[in-house]
């Protein structure tokens, strides 16, 4: 589903002006813009930095529709008033679907746009390969999200892990505040605090008088098991192993339905931690922080065996894996060699070898923890 000829001569009517408007002001480009319909005939790049010049004075939407430069009627000047809610940034491309695609946004809590293309199909823009990362700006226009006509993105190809991640982002995002097609999003759908979902699913935890939430099923459990991995990783390990710890209960206790209902509080935590020093080799009697899972057992009160098993439910679970980017304290990211891995045009490279502005796309699409030259201390090349 894409916009219909006459929605999308609008819409090529409307933008460039606003674009040109934006030019006059702020003296953007480089290539002389005289008239909107010279827009499409600047260089992408120029084009790029332009519309990105928006979001960074939107003032001037207003301005252009109190000047109304171009003449426009009421209900175009209307269409152009609302781009005061676009959202701009970072997006994966995630999914596409029959009446839209699927956008979600790279920070927390994660949003999920359905979002029409203007006149080709994204599948046609950027392949069937997905997630794709890019940054664009989408719009309200006519009661539905357009995006602007640029995707500006580079070719990253995402591992098994960054997918996994995303689809939980997906289910999440869909259950919290379901698809947001309209900009701004009714009132009351959209949530970002995550911690009231607006949509709420039936569970299959009952209870005496009927279905109750998985919110509800889980939370106390959570809170004894965060309760119990904080003041062990306190006393034993560090800060980092607590919150790796916290964010691994975090990821469990959003499983639907959460295994944190199903045992006893002590055993879940035992597995936690049992799973966060197993990627990280606390076995080890060569690492600075080195322990028994045993020994992990034994602090919580909880049988070997028990410890045990709750660990491979996690790890089978979420697919865990030794030196696991995404269960490495920051401080040991250095030494881990798969936190770096990333495959760039089909082949599997180290991100600290690659040029920095690839360095700058993969630290932003979360595939890379930092920027080597940042953490260094070395200063940035431009």
């Amino acid at each position: 589903m894409r916009l219909d000829p006459d929605d999308l001569r609008l819409f090529y009517k409307l933008y460039p002006a606003l674009m040109l408007f934006v030019n006059q002001r702020l003296g953007i480009t480089r290539t002389p813009l005289t008239k909107p319909e010279e827009f499409g005939r600047l260089p992408t790049e120029e084009r790029i930095k332009l519309r990105d010049g928006l979001p960074e004075h939107m003032d001037l939407i207003d301005a252009f529709v109190s000047e109304n430069p171009f003449g426009l009627p009421e209900d175009e000047l209307e269409i152009v008033r609302s781009w005061n809610d676009l959202v701009a940034g970072e997006f994966y491309v995630y999914r596409c679907l029959k009446n839209y695609t699927i956008f979600l946004t790279t920070g927390e809590p994660v949003v999920a746009y359905g979002v029409l293309p203007l006149m080709d199909s994204f599948e046609d823009l950027i392949g069937p390969r997905l997630p794709h990362l890019c940054k664009t700006v989408l719009l309200p226009f006519r009661g539905r999200t357009v995006y602007d006509g640029m995707l500006a993105g580079y070719n990253i190809r995402f591992g098994s892990g960054i997918r996994r991640r995303l689809k939980e982002s997906y289910d999440d995002a869909k259950e919290r505040q379901g698809i947001i097609t309209t900009l701004p999003p009714p009132a009351g759908k959209l949530n970002l605090t995550g911690m009231e979902p607006t949509r709420q699913r039936a569970t299959k935890a009952k209870t005496k008088g009927g279905l109750t939430t998985a919110s509800e099923a889980t939370r106390p459990a959570h809170d004894e098991i965060v309760g119990m991995t904080d003041a062990f990783c306190r006393e034993y390990l560090d800060d980092e192993y607590g919150l790796l710890c916290r964010k691994l209960a975090g990821v469990l206790v959003r499983k639907r339905p959460s295994p944190l209902t199903r045992g006893k509080p002590e055993s879940w935590a035992s597995g936690i931690v049992r799973v966060i020093g197993w990627v990280n080799f606390l076995g080890d009697p060569s690492r600075p922080h080195h322990m028994k899972m045993t020994d992990i057992d034994e602090a919580f009160g909880v049988s070997e065996a028990t410890g045990s098993a709750k660990a491979k439910v996690i790890r089978e679970l979420l697919k865990i894996h030794p030196l696991d980017p995404e269960w490495t304290p920051p401080s040991r990211m250095d030494e881990n060699p798969m936190a770096w891995m990333i495959q760039v045009n089909g082949l599997i490279v180290d991100a600290r070898r690659l040029p920095r502005e690839i360095q700058e796309e993969a630290f932003r699409g979360g595939l890379i923890p930092y920027l080597p030259a940042d953490r260094a201390g070395d200063p940035a090349e431009e």
